[in-house]
């Protein structure tokens, strides 16, 4: 189930501190992650290994026993024996409490380097040592980590789950009908209106299912179950959807993963826990 997910003990809260050389550390280009082969799994450089490579680091959180920092290279050099991985192409030799802690950091890593100077006056932005927050020096502008709420859908007609295909990103395999929330529109609302802008229908009985963070785009995703409304003709929207179709219940032959609020609700309609 979706609360398996997560790691059980995972701090978030932030504190100003100095990173120890056990400490674990992500380091970021672009999707690309600094990690090392170690038999079967990948695993993350100590700061004790990035001596002499780091610029600086900020502490992120802790999951268990475990503290971690984001840190910044003075050049492009990179400690033997490490490589830079693709976030999403390696999950496979990552367990899911890594997964989850390294989409976390990429979402801060983007927020920082986004925010280096202060929007209102372009002056240099400072960390602020007793919230996560960068400081602008000179007109006081506070700015905080962004998170866009996003929804996800699982539309249902009976024993039938709507399944689709993203016209873009890295993934190609089928999910479930997904879009951003706008401005001044609730979850619900957002619900209704992708579902018409990407396949034509119309959905009732909307009901909340589970959330998840992804900050691989920085959002907090919003899973929502709803039911077909009148006529199940798909008109699919070529722009956002390469593909959208009809399955059964016993023809959707898709793995769990472990890690993704849209597989859970997959395998949770599966399983018929859900309808």
């Amino acid at each position: 189930m979706l609360q398996d997910i997560f790691p059980k003990q995972y701090h978030v809260e932030f504190t100003w501190k100095e990173p120890a050389a056990e400490d674990m550390c992500f380091v970021f280009r672009g999707q690309e992650v600094l990690e090392r082969l170690d038999g079967e799994g990948l695993r993350l450089p100590t700061y004790g290994e990035l001596a002499g490579h780091a610029e600086r680091a900020v502490y992120l959180f802790r999951v268990d026993e475990k503290e971690y920092f984001l840190v910044w290279l003075k050049d492009e050099t990179i400690p033997g024996g490490y490589a830079w991985h693709t976030m999403r192409g390696e999950r496979g030799r990552k367990t899911k409490e890594l997964i989850f802690a390294e989409s976390t950091a990429h979402h801060l890593d983007i927020w920082y380097r986004a925010n280096r100077f202060c929007g209102h006056c372009g002056t240099p932005t400072q960390h602020d040592h007793k919230e996560r927050m960068l400081r602008c020096p000179k007109c006081g502008e506070m700015i905080f980590p962004k998170i866009c709420p996003a929804v996800i859908i699982a539309l249902t007609d009976g024993e039938r789950l709507l399944l689709c295909r993203s016209q873009r990103g890295v993934y190609r395999g089928y999910g479930l009908i997904a879009g951003f929330v706008e401005i001044g529109e609730t979850a619900e609302e957002t619900v209704r209106r992708e579902v018409m802008e990407e396949v034509g229908l119309r959905v009732k009985d909307i009901r909340y299912y589970g959330s998840q963070p992804w900050g691989l785009v920085g959002n907090l995703s919003l899973g929502y179950y709803a039911r077909l409304d009148g006529d199940d003709a798909i008109y699919l929207d070529g722009q956002e959807l390469a593909q959208a179709d009809w399955y059964r219940r016993e023809d959707i032959d898709l793995a769990p993963d472990d890690y993704s609020l849209t597989n859970d609700m997959i395998q949770a309609f599966i399983r018929g826990d859900w309808t």
